[in-house]
């Protein structure tokens, strides 16, 4: 097996301008959809390096492609995501958001980040890879339908054989990679119902269609879905996080919204989730004498990591990381990421790096950062997964 080249080690200046990167990034966070100026300023980090062919395949995401020039070989697709919440920072830092109500409190500024010091590392010697590779800086990986999809539309898988993400993870120690063969995160998918009644006086409840108990006993019924109508071995994950209805204290309103989540791993399961809340839905609202419109929104797929690819990566990171670095097998958690959406066309693996610690503020919080550290940990997983993927097999 080819070893890794020692030129894939970061000098501390490279270190350095990863962090600058970062900490720009940080400062000028954009929403789903609109990270003009993130790709803007991607895009021109990028095109100061050499012998990358740069594109815009989507108005805010940014394709660096590299070619080898040691011979035949597989397509890589390295994957960054750029896209920020709308949060409004409370962290402090030097460096927080200039934007207000918007954070990048997810990590994806440091994947950014992580991603151009993998770009110029790997465009620095294209003489010592094989095959080719595709770094997609991809904009709206927070928001439906998901940026990821239509990078996917738009061609940039084409001729690719396999696909690499990372995501740093707040609450996972600085110096612990997390990888996992087969199932890793969820389906996650999205409802809105709205319970159409008859309002009225709430002192004469008799003359009314009350869509608050119709909703109330909805909510307590779908609590049957999961404990009840699935193979308990099988983790499924029904919310309900929204409910809007009524303004004010003595008036029943005539209708009352309900939104949430579904998360769920198997397909068949996936697909039965909808069935039986409609079911629910329609039996109660109708047994009240009221009508309900239901609306399910199909979100992420499960994203599923493949067990070659994770086999080689566990490798990889051994030998790029070294002793000091504890690599544990993760644990498949109900969060959604749209990085699935390639994983329907090439096998690839989605790799977690530690960036924090049990204490550290939970991602999507407004006092969420990450350790600095461990972005080195990103930028050598990167470049090093890429040498090694596009190696012919």
């Amino acid at each position: 097996m080819t070893q890794i080249a020692s030129t894939d080690q970061p000098t501390p200046a490279d270190l350095q301008q990863v962090t600058e990167w970062r900490r720009h990034l940080h400062q000028h966070p954009e929403l789903s959809f609109h990270e003009f100026k993130t790709a803007d300023f991607v895009e021109g980090e990028l095109r100061q390096m050499p012998h990358l062919q740069i594109s815009r395949p989507t108005p805010t995401s940014v394709l660096a492609v590299l070619r080898g020039q040691a011979g035949p070989g597989r397509t890589v697709l390295l994957r960054a995501d750029m896209d920020a919440l709308p949060i409004q920072e409370d962290t402090g830092l030097a460096f927080a958001s200039q934007n207000p109500g918007v954070m990048h409190a997810c990590g994806h500024d440091g994947h950014t980040a992580m991603l151009l010091g993998a770009a110029k590392l790997l465009a620095a010697q294209p003489e010592t890879l094989s095959g080719e590779v595709r770094m997609i800086f991809q904009h709206a990986e927070e928001l439906f339908p998901g940026g990821a999809q239509q990078i996917v539309d738009a061609g940039v898988m084409d001729g690719v054989d396999v696909a690499v993400g990372t995501h740093l993870m707040s609450p996972v120690p600085t110096g612990v990679i997390v990888l996992r063969d087969g199932p890793l995160l969820a389906a996650s998918d999205a409802f809105e119902i709205v319970i159409e009644g008859r309002g009225g006086h709430a002192a004469s409840p008799h003359q009314t269609v009350d869509p608050v108990i119709i909703a109330a006993q909805i909510v307590l019924a779908f609590q049957s879905i999961v404990s009840r109508q699935r193979d308990p071995l099988e983790p499924a994950v029904l919310s309900v996080t929204q409910i809007h209805g009524g303004s004010a204290h003595n008036v029943i309103p005539n209708s009352v919204t309900l939104g949430g989540t579904v998360r769920t791993f198997d397909a068949a399961l996936r697909d039965l989730m909808p069935q039986r809340m409609e079911q629910l839905i329609k039996g109660i609202s109708e047994g009240y004498g009221a009508s309900y419109t239901f609306d399910y929104q199909r979100g992420y797929r499960a994203l599923h990591n493949d067990p070659a690819t994770t086999a080689v990566l566990r490798e990889v990171t051994r030998e790029t990381l070294g002793p000091d670095i504890q690599i544990v097998e993760g644990q498949p958690n109900m969060g959604g990421e749209d990085f699935s959406a390639y994983l329907t066309k090439v096998p690839g693996t989605f790799i977690v790096i530690g960036a924090g610690g049990p204490d550290a503020a939970p991602h999507h919080h407004p006092h969420f950062t990450v350790d600095e550290r461990a972005l080195e940990h990103g930028v050598r997983l990167y470049a090093a997964a890429a040498r090694r993927l596009t190696q012919a097999v």
